[in-house]
């Protein structure tokens, strides 16, 4: 019995004693595996550590303790890999053989002199370090982006509508674009869009505006001014934002503001070229209608007249459309095409052909639905982004001579220095009282 107890007690132990995964030898202390592992960033010479979310904590640490100078920090693509790479280099070799040195109070006896290490990219090892780390940074990025770009598992919901969408994150975000006038750039130009979109959504649950950042009572209030101070966008400005924009990542050091900028130079620059060995390419114009395509708009507008009734330049004229309201039929006519919709009846077809015979045989064509059914924001963006027929759209004459008389107008500013006699005196109660006068309502 005694035995038996024994071999059960000797069997309880190996099970507890078992090894259910692979076991790790320590690695030698304050080596760099240890520490990369670590979710903290460590002190270039003591054993202080700082979160990585609060890097001025260290860069202070390292300042008043240790008299070390980092220039350009915003420069550093992985903060924690360039710091771990002088940690060792540091434990090597004396921290003269590289940093440049600062003598403060020079002219102070010597016991107040302070000498302060200043280490920077005029180094060439720190330079290649900042460059190295910037390329892997991008690689990983471009990287990243490729997994989001073909990703058919992305599931989110739009912030305005709580629409759920699956598949990939271009149909979400091309939803938010078309439905609610809300672009935050083509699909393709961002990365880590799930946690771009979670940080938009942040701000909107705790009632902050996306583009001025104000915060608002409710939420209705907050959607109100959104959409009347047309503020259904990001602030450019914030640098929060930056890191998901590849554009960010693509050359060392520059943010895209520069990297626009500098666009903006080179075209200035370059504004006195030859230009005359120019030949610039046919117009490609296609019909709202058909397939048919033209290598003029002029072209193009007789065909559409001809062969489907539509003519665009009448309706221009006829409802006095200025440019941004042709902009919006256009787009709204491609959209309704597109999705073989009759605009008119609101009957939908398999096939464009049908649409587009059914829209003949009912003379449902030049039947334009209300204004207020296509003279939307959300028709500002293009159905085809190289809809050629966009690019050719012009005011036209009478409205161009409308503006110009609204210019020759003059303007006559009252004296703002006694309120009370303008309230009393103004033009407006001028007016009401001569209305009174002649009986007006």
């Amino acid at each position: 019995m005694a035995a038996s107890e024994g071999r059960q007690e000797e069997g309880r132990n190996e099970s507890r004693d078992c090894i259910l995964e692979p076991l790790s030898l320590p690695e030698r202390p304050g080596g760099v595996s240890v520490v990369e592992g670590c979710p903290s960033v460590p002190c270039i010479f003591c054993e202080e550590y700082s979160p990585v979310s609060e890097q001025n904590h260290l860069l202070k640490h390292m300042i008043i303790e240790h008299k070390l100078v980092i220039a350009d920090v915003k420069l550093i693509a992985d903060f924690k890999r360039y710091i771990l790479h002088w940690k060792k280099r540091f434990s090597e070799h004396p921290i003269t053989d590289f940093c440049c040195v600062i003598r403060t109070n020079s002219e102070a006896p010597l016991e107040e002199q302070d000498n302060y290490f200043l280490l920077c990219d005029a180094l060439p090892e720190d330079r290649a370090l900042r460059e190295k780390l910037q390329q892997q940074r991008l690689r990983e990025v471009l990287e990243q982006q490729h997994r989001e770009r073909y990703d058919t598992d992305f599931c989110g919901i739009c912030m305005f509508c709580d629409k759920e969408f699956t598949g990939n994150r271009s149909v979400l975000l091309n939803h938010m674009a078309n439905d609610h006038a809300f672009n935050i750039g083509l699909p393709d130009n961002i990365v880590n869009c799930k946690e771009f979109l979670d940080v938009l959504q942040k701000k909107l649950d705790s009632l902050q505006c996306l583009y001025c950042e104000k915060i608002f009572r409710d939420k209705n209030t907050l959607k109100d001014h959104m959409r009347k101070k047309q503020h259904r966008k990001i602030n450019a400005k914030n640098r929060e934002y930056d890191k998901f924009y590849v554009i960010n990542y693509l050359e060392f050091g520059k943010s895209w503001e520069e990297v626009q900028s500098e666009d903006d130079r080179e075209l200035l620059d370059n504004q006195e070229e030859d230009w005359s060995g120019w030949e610039e390419h046919p117009v490609c114009a296609v019909c709202l209608f058909c397939e048919k395509q033209t290598d003029t708009t002029e072209k193009l507008y007789v065909h559409m007249e001809e062969a489907h009734g539509f003519d665009l330049l009448k309706i221009k004229s006829d409802c006095g459309l200025n440019f941004y309201q042709q902009v919006k039929l256009v787009n709204f006519v491609r959209r309704e095409v597109h999705q073989c919709r009759c605009y008119s009846c609101q009957n939908k077809f398999q096939f464009k052909k049908e649409l587009t015979r059914h829209m003949e045989e009912t003379k449902h064509i030049p039947l334009l639905p209300a204004r207020s059914v296509w003279d939307q924001p959300q028709y500002y963006f293009p159905t085809y982004e190289n809809d050629t027929l966009l690019c050719t759209l012009s005011d036209s004459e009478d409205e161009l001579a409308a503006g110009q008389r609204k210019e020759d107008v003059p303007v006559i500013s009252e004296d703002m220095s006694n309120v009370e006699a303008l309230k009393r005196n103004s033009v407006l109660n001028q007016l009401l009282r001569e209305g009174r006068s002649n009986g007006e309502p």
